[in-house]
């Protein structure tokens, strides 16, 4: 597949722009009305623990912690639909659900909250995927990514700060890169241009490359002995042809 498959659409900011957008106007409503929704976040190894696995994401402790998910979401939710139209839906749901199942089970006995999962998801899967799909482009992005978000992965360790939710780091990560095993993307090609830029190319059946030997060096390609009879009759002729020899004179001589 061709560059032409990454378009620009209105999704690209409508869908990340309504996303964040959703996330402030909870906080809002949970300051405003104070309202206590980190009981609905994800509390580990228990069974009323597992709405949190849908509802964490939206929630946030104060306001510098919803800050701090909204700037990374602004550049990883329009990369991915960018890149991988076809897989951010899939990615994004999944993701927050097999990243909440994970901290579920392997979470400390307190409530996790926050879309930081969300984001190790977004940063696992871009990165291990254009590495995978060796497209340069792609590739290019995930070193992008590195570059932007590498000091995330110290947070996915559980020594690095006991007050952030590591398990929901680590799971995100993890989730993020079994998912850009499990999806498949197609096979991205620059156009061709040239004959030899295709893959069924035979430089022994190309004529131009048949002047030139396995070295690199021009060489003089021989007449086939087929066309050298051809090019030989073309002179023939069935017409007598006389010819006078002249002896020159004896002042010719002194000359």
């Amino acid at each position: 597949m061709s560059d032409n498959h990454f378009k620009f659409t209105n999704s690209l900011v409508g869908l990340p722009a309504f996303f964040i957008l959703f996330l402030w106007i909870i906080y809002w409503v949970q300051i405003r009305f104070d309202f206590d929704f980190y009981q609905n976040g994800i509390y580990p190894r228990d069974f009323s623990g597992l709405q949190g696995v849908v509802f964490s994401p939206f929630i946030h402790e104060n306001l510098n912690h919803l800050y701090n998910n909204s700037i990374p979401l602004i550049v990883l939710f329009p990369a991915l639909q960018f890149f991988y139209p076809k897989q951010a839906l899939g990615v994004i749901g999944y993701g927050i659900l097999f990243s909440g199942l994970i901290t579920w089970f392997i979470g400390r006995e307190n409530y996790h909250i926050g879309a930081s999962g969300l984001i190790y998801v977004l940063v696992s899967f871009i990165f291990f995927k254009g590495i995978q799909t060796r497209y340069y482009r792609l590739v290019a992005l995930s070193f992008a990514v590195v570059l932007l978000y590498g000091g995330m992965i110290w947070y996915v360790f559980p020594d690095v700060d006991q007050n952030i939710s590591w398990e929901g780091h680590l799971a995100g990560f993890i989730t993020g890169f079994s998912m850009s095993l499990l999806y498949k993307v197609p096979q991205y090609a620059k156009p061709i241009v040239y004959d030899w830029q295709r893959p069924d190319f035979d430089p022994a059946q190309d004529p131009f490359m048949k002047h030139f030997d396995e070295n690199g060096n021009f060489i003089n390609t021989e007449v086939p002995e087929a066309e050298s009879e051809i090019i030989l009759s073309y002179f023939n002729s069935d017409i007598p042809v006389n010819y006078i020899m002249t002896k020159p004179k004896a002042e010719d001589k002194s000359l």
